[in-house]
């Protein structure tokens, strides 16, 4: 009778055994994996971020020249204005001149 308790207890020890080695086995597997896993995450996070770097420098250049090319534009339509005031003018003052010369 303590021989069978004995063979019994020491064949749940030997399956305890077992179980517990092809557990830890897999989880050592998967803690591999996992590592493998979120050091490629991590690198294309960081792969990422460098283009978005990339992308937000590239924008505040592209809003750097926006502004100069507006600044450019203003300084134009200034122009613009001051020939159009000189030509609505310069038309005025020879307004009368269309009684004579049909062809203005």
């Amino acid at each position: 009778m303590v021989l069978a308790a004995f063979l019994v207890g020491l064949a749940l020890v030997l399956a305890a055994s077992a179980y517990l080695a092809v557990r830890g086995l897999g989880l050592w597997r998967v803690a591999r994996g996992t590592g493998v896993r979120f050091q490629d995450e991590l690198a294309l996070f960081e792969e990422r971020s460098a283009r978005t770097e990339r992308l937000l420098a590239e924008g505040e250049r592209a809003s750097g020249d926006l502004q100069v090319a507006l600044a450019r534009l203003r300084a134009s339509q200034a122009q613009l204005q001051v020939l159009r005031s000189a030509l609505e003018r310069s038309l005025d003052r020879v307004r009368w001149l269309r009684a004579f010369l049909p062809g203005l």
